[in-house]
């Protein structure tokens, strides 16, 4: 099973995880985005997208993280922990999946992404709209041990692979006391999260060595 991936992206480490819980095996093949390997035509040919990461399962192809990570627990989990069968669980499920994709990750893509290219972060509109972000997240944690329900789901592990970035960069996580209580417990309780921080790190490494460069 391939997965097209680049290593130290949230969305690349959401998988990864996820794999990882299911005891999938993964063939990861690098796609380096910063110099535009997602457009050869060989890697559009798979994903006209070219977006990553793409996972191919024997010819079968799917990309965008949340879609992947549900389809690996239900092809390949031995039971439906991760992602219940109910529908009330599930649809809980999927709203903070939903809440990631279009508000956290896209707030912290917004503010802390630009970093990559420019040296600089997003605009204090972006970091205005992080906060909210984040104190949503806090609110919905609010007596809860896991995003969504009871016990760990794919909501949490993509989460985590999101809020994980903030350890590359300089922010205060510590303002928002029921995602830290969360992130302690989800990194605990999470297989791959040793793997994860280690890609975290590299990335970290990366992004200090580029942004020297751009200063």
């Amino acid at each position: 099973m391939n997965l097209y991936n680049m290593s130290g992206s949230p969305s690349t480490r959401a998988v990864m995880m996820t794999a990882k819980a299911v005891g999938v095996e993964l063939n990861s093949i690098q796609v380096n985005t910063f110099v535009g390997e997602q457009l050869k035509p060989e890697f559009v040919k798979i994903n006209p997208q070219h977006t990553i990461p793409t996972l191919v399962d024997n010819g079968f192809v799917v990309w965008e993280t949340r879609a992947i990570v549900v389809y690996l627990v239900e092809q390949y989990g031995k039971d439906d922990s991760l992602y219940p069968k109910d529908p009330h669980k599930q649809a809980r499920i999927n709203q903070l999946l939903y809440f990631d994709i279009g508000t956290l990750y896209e707030t912290i893509a917004k503010y802390f992404f630009p970093l990559l290219r420019t040296g600089k972060p997003g605009s204090q509109e972006s970091f205005g709209k992080l906060i909210a972000a984040f104190s949503l997240l806090n609110t919905f944690l609010e007596g809860q041990d896991y995003v969504a329900g009871s016990r760990l789901s794919v909501a949490d592990i993509v989460i985590l692979a999101t809020v994980s970035t903030t350890e590359m960069v300089d922010f205060d996580l510590e303002q928002f006391p029921n995602v830290v209580r969360w992130y302690k417990n989800a990194q605990r309780v999470t297989p791959g999260w040793d793997d994860n921080l280690e890609r975290i790190q590299h990335a970290k490494k990366f992004l200090a060595e580029n942004l020297i460069e751009k200063l």
